[in-house]
């Protein structure tokens, strides 16, 4: 990177649970990042942080001792003070998961913010602690440095209350307990593309997003605005993932605690951490490992079957709330990558109209239905990165 170009820089943290993506972007053209990053498997000690260079992706990695989150803060900041020097950075985009009922848009970091994620943190242990560390660290290094908030519950913000409701006592509805849905920057993300790619009138058609990847769900979308989605109040629900549950039968909790002693925290990890893929597998919760092995191990097999049938099932469900479909995308490490998964959800679909060109599915093409097939599929990248940095670059282009 040339240091004497003046154009400032956005930097986007996408942080989970044992790793932080970031990646760093031009804040007079958001459109491509410069660089891409990952510090991966945080609190293990094989640490590892990679950079890519997007214009020659000429990549670097190195070992690094990450023993938490505000660690690597200082291995980015040291990273960038290298290679364009902080000065030239203007602002920060985190993602963060859970937005709760209070916010429906990016927002800048002030202390009444972080003291809002900080009481929302029982509704997602697992992200909004580190999120917050993270956001935290940043500030400790430059307290002058603007940071963002991008929600991934916002694009869900405006379902219908029918589709926001749980079925329990209606007094949790009042203490902000609800469905609040996943995802949401990709959403964002892939709604833009498919209104750049598509027919002029497709994103304002019955759409249903497929965001399969570790983390998996779907988001029902009829004329520009969410209408449903799998995930509930937290990401394990929906369709079994490569690591989480999915919905299952509440009465499990009791029946475990009776049967076994497990705590709720115990239940806690087993369907967060424990369950989905690898746990009905138990060999893998990577679906390229579990496709290698089906043939050998009926564990894979029927994990994979599970993945599937479980992601038709829902298909046709949002396609009910929808009252029919137009576009199925298909985004995510999984949904991008595995043609072999896609054909298999799409199996027993030709009711809805989806008719897949196998030709095109093999070979990742960005349309892979036939053109007998009534419902569009679609093959589209998504990228939250550049979702956050488009996101801070409109909300401080504002003055906000």
């Amino acid at each position: 990177m040339n240091r004497q170009e003046s154009s400032p820089f956005i930097l986007t943290i996408n942080g989970g649970s044992s790793s932080i993506k970031f990646a760093l972007f031009r804040a007079v053209d958001s459109s491509a990042p410069v660089t891409r990053g990952m510090v991966d498997r945080i609190g293990l000690p094989n640490s590892e942080m990679r950079i890519t260079d997007v214009a020659t992706q000429q990549l670097s990695r190195r070992t690094v001792l990450a023993p938490d989150h505000r660690t690597c803060v200082g291995f980015i900041t040291e990273w960038l003070e290298e290679q364009v020097g902080m000065g030239r950075l203007c602002a920060v985009g985190h993602r963060v998961v859970h937005g709760g009922k209070t916010y429906s848009g990016p927002e800048r970091v002030t202390p009444e913010l972080l003291a809002e994620l900080r009481r929302l943190c029982p509704y997602s242990p697992e992200h909004l602690p580190a999120e917050i560390t993270l956001i935290e660290s940043f500030r400790q290094y430059d307290s002058t440095l603007a940071q963002v908030a991008c929600f991934d519950t916002a694009f869900h913000r405006d379902m219908p209350l029918v589709a926001r409701l749980l079925p329990i006592p209606r007094r949790y509805e009042k203490l902000g307990i609800q469905r609040y849905g996943f995802h949401g920057l990709s959403y964002a993300f892939l709604m833009r593309e498919l209104a750049r790619l598509g027919a002029p009138d497709e994103a304002e058609g019955r759409v249903i997003l497929a965001h399969l990847g570790n983390g998996a769900s779907m988001a029902a979308v009829k004329n520009g605005q969410a209408l449903d989605t799998t995930m509930g109040f937290t990401p394990a629900s929906g369709f079994p993932m490569s690591r989480r549950s999915g919905d299952l039968d509440p009465g499990l909790v009791s029946y475990f605690a009776r049967t076994e002693g497990m705590t709720a925290d115990r239940f806690h990890k087993m369907v967060n951490t424990e369950s989905g893929l690898l746990g009905i597998s138990e060999i893998s919760s990577d679906m390229r490992d579990l496709l290698k092995q089906e043939q050998n191990d009926s564990r894979a097999a029927e994990a994979i079957e599970l993945f599937c049938y479980q992601a038709r099932k829902w298909i046709g469900a949002l396609a009910a709330a929808l009252g029919g479909l137009d576009t199925l995308v298909f985004s995510a490490g999984i949904g991008e990558h595995s043609p072999a998964i896609r054909a298999r959800i799409c199996a027993g679909l030709e009711f809805l109209g989806i008719d897949i060109n196998e030709p095109a599915n093999e070979t990742d093409q960005p349309v892979i239905s036939s053109e007998e097939s009534r419902v569009k599929v679609r093959v589209i990248p998504t990228d939250e990165e550049r979702e956050i940095a488009e996101a801070v670059a409109r909300l401080l282009g504002k003055g906000t």
